[in-house]
């Protein structure tokens, strides 16, 4: 299924705007509010349904024998029509 990016940004962040913004996102699914995305000229609101499937990926990219870049990342999907994503899988998440 083709992709199509609605929307994107990447900047350097402390950890402190980081967590500001996981925040605001936190509070918001919290709520059942809608999550509204804007940077520059560009914004997208997004209207999570009450359980999507939630993705963690920490991964290291790189060759083996050298230092690569790693990344940890945190995914919301669900179809348009509304129903939860299509994710079950494992259970059980803890982050410390």
């Amino acid at each position: 299924m083709p992709e199509e990016v609605l929307f994107q940004t990447e900047s350097a962040q402390s950890r402190a705007e980081i967590a500001s913004y996981l925040r605001s996102v936190a509070d918001k699914l919290d709520a059942g509010d809608d999550i509204t995305l804007t940077a520059g000229g560009d914004s997208v609101t997004l209207s999570p349904p009450d359980q999507p499937t939630f993705e963690v990926k920490a991964e290291r990219e790189g060759p083996a024998d050298s230092p690569g870049e790693l990344s940890v990342e945190f995914e919301l999907e669900w179809s348009e029509n509304g129903d939860a994503g299509s994710g079950g899988g494992q259970s059980g998440l803890e982050i410390e």
